[in-house]
């Protein structure tokens, strides 16, 4: 105030002394003092001042100087004296409203300097996403006064926001020419992935060019899961190779799928595995009245019950340790539960295990899925969804045509049942079972899957190993496969076999090496790709759709439905009953034999039954 006095009377001091300075004095300490206190402005921390503080401020200058019009209007009125002229009063607001937000802002800008610039050895980063998230997560760091990141920019696909400015802070497009620049200018060391969606292509891309580059790559947790506990530099994590091959997020009917599965009876075979344990997770959020896990695998069906028992305390979870083979054990299950949906997920699947083991995948692949849609039509299912595999379509091996087998068996009694149903009075008895068909090919992080696999070998310091340098598969994150089951199964009318689109096919070679440059490590220097040969049943190339059939569209698009002949349900089960029996006396030639004549498109690849597809032209 003394100095909006001075200013006003250009430094007179003959004029300033016809003041009452000591009353003005007493009266602008309690002003303020009031208005401090109920504002409550000596609350904030100052290198962290906001929008609401500056607010807060300012508010508290503007109502002072009202105070201080009125208190110099009552002075002149009652005694005659000017205390406050307005002209005063406005110089004191400039004054006083600059200096404290200038103090604020000189102080925030001092500790954001030092947390800049102040630690020499901080790594430089750039955040992948110039919209809230990344923002928010470059705030996040910056406030980490013990961190050892430095922001120097920002990355975006979307042409509209490169050569802008964020925070301060440049926006980057995602391509190399770019991160040569920041290399080369910045000396970026780390990219921060931190959209939680993107997309894969431009990912993958970026990470490639990172990668030539020398720059790390980590993702940073999604923001909702941190933001209220803080930031902290657990909440980075290396980027996978998982995330390099997932796709887009779908979106299924959740109504329809709620419809078909919600408090009711359900029961998942092979719950304990991957596929059928993400189903149990999937299927507990659409309120079941009771889910039962099959499996015969202990200790991973006890932790799947301790993680329910966890995440879905209110729904309920039955344990039920079996042999789907066991027609007893099988049928007590049915008998006491009544199961109203069945998700079929327990086969055996490695490839080179059933080609040792014919009569083994006969009968846990087939026997198991005839027992269970047997039961199933007996008691009274309403749908038997079967999870089946792109191994099944013109099979090389013993594991996917015991899969195309157990596919006809179900087509054909799907079939079958509907036709004893349309004989019988349908109008009292309950609609039959309808009989569903789910095909799909690997799915990421799946037990025995390559991904954990190479991961072990990086872990003891390689080799890779990959059958073939040509060798490619499609691959599918387990949640995706699981959520088109769902639906599939919910928009299945009975007797068809959906197909999934699975995106592009990955080479495995390609994809070793870039698991060991993401691992920080150089393909052929520092890990060596051994290539081990194709090996027995083995394909170079999977396949979704038979080349004799064609599909139908759906309305996801997403799910197709494969078109495929038909077969007699009385010549098949014939035929899989003497399948069955061979196996079960664990011959070995037989039951390959029989699987042949059944499936004819079975040609045995790189197998010790090639001599079988001879012999059988021969005849």
């Amino acid at each position: 105030m003394s100095l909006s006095f001075l200013l006003r009377l250009n430094f007179n001091l003959e004029d300033f002394g016809r003041y009452p300075m000591q009353d003005i004095v007493i009266v602008v300490v309690s002003v303020n003092l009031l208005l401090s206190l109920l504002f409550r402005t000596y609350t904030g921390i100052v290198r962290y001042t906001s929008m609401a503080d500056i607010g807060r401020i300012s508010c508290v200058s503007l109502i002072s100087a009202v105070i201080y019009y009125y208190i110099n209007v009552a002075a002149v009125a009652y005694t005659t004296e000017n205390m406050f002229p307005l002209s005063v009063i406005a110089i004191n607001f400039f004054i006083n409203t600059c200096f404290l937000l200038s103090y604020r802002l000189f102080v925030k800008w001092a500790f954001r300097y030092y947390s800049r610039y102040g630690v020499i050895n901080k790594t430089k980063a750039v955040i992948y996403n110039a919209g809230h998230s990344g923002l928010v997560v470059r705030k996040a760091i910056n406030e980490d006064q013990t961190g050892s990141i430095r922001i120097a920019g920002f990355m975006d696909d979307k042409l509209t926001r490169a050569g802008k400015r964020l925070d301060g802070l440049p926006i980057f497009a995602t391509s190399r020419r770019s991160l040569e620049r920041l290399v080369k200018q910045e000396k970026i060391k780390l990219l921060i992935v931190a959209d939680e969606t993107p997309d894969t292509q431009i990912l993958n891309e970026l990470v490639d060019n990172c990668f030539a580059l020398n720059i790390k790559v980590q993702k940073v947790l999604p923001v909702d899961k941190w933001i209220n506990a803080g930031w902290s530099p657990a909440k980075l994590q290396d980027i996978r190779i998982e995330d390099l091959l997932d796709r887009s997020v779908i979106s299924i009917n959740n109504e329809q799928v709620s419809r078909e599965n919600k408090g009711k009876s359900i029961l998942v075979t092979g719950a304990a595995g991957s596929i059928g344990s993400e189903l149990v997770r999937q299927l507990a959020k659409l309120e079941p009245s009771v889910i039962l896990l099959c499996d015969k695998a202990e200790s991973p069906l006890h932790e799947l019950e301790l993680e329910m028992a966890e995440l879905c305390p209110a729904t309920t979870i039955v344990p039920y340790i079996a042999n789907i083979c066991d027609r007893i054990r099988m049928q007590q299950l049915f008998e006491v539960y009544e199961p109203s949906v069945v998700y079929h997920a327990a086969a055996y699947k490695h490839v080179p295990m059933m080609e040792k083991n014919p009569s083994v995948a006969v009968l846990n692949n087939v026997l198991g899925t005839k027992l269970l849609a047997e039961l199933s039509v007996e008691f009274g299912v309403e749908k038997f969804v079967m999870i089946s595999t792109d191994k099944a379509v013109n099979p090389t091996n013993v594991m996917g045509a015991s899969k195309r087998i157990a596919e006809i068996f179900t087509q054909s009694y799907n079939t079958h049942v509907n036709r004893q149903y349309k004989k019988s009075n349908s109008g009292y008895n309950p609609a039959p079972t309808r009989f569903i068909t789910t095909r799909f090919g690997n799915v990421l992080g799946s037990n025995g899957s390559v991904i954990p696999r190479f991961k072990h070998q990086l872990e003891k310091g390689g080799p890779l190993t990959v059958t073939h340098p040509d060798i490619t598969r499609y691959f599918m994150t387990i949640p995706e496969a699981c959520q088109l089951v769902l639906e599939a199964g919910a928009m299945g009318q009975g007797g068809e076999i959906f197909v999934f689109d699975m995106g592009q096919p990955v080479k495995i070679a390609e994809l070793a090496c870039k698991m060991i440059r993401m691992s920080g490590r150089e393909p052929g220097i520092d890990i060596q790709i051994v290539y081990t040969g194709l090996r027995p049943g083995e394909k170079l190339y999977e396949e979704l759709l038979n080349t004799a059939e064609n599909t139908l569209s759906t309305y996801h698009e997403k799910i197709l439905i494969a078109r495929v002949r038909e077969y007699d349900f009385v010549e098949v089960n014939d035929h899989i009953e003497k399948l069955i029996a061979s196996a079960q006396k664990h011959y070995i030639t037989p039951t390959v034999v029989l699987m042949k004549q059944l499936v004819p498109e079975f040609i045995s690849k790189n197998s010790a039954y090639e001599q079988l597809d001879k012999d059988i032209i021969k005849l």
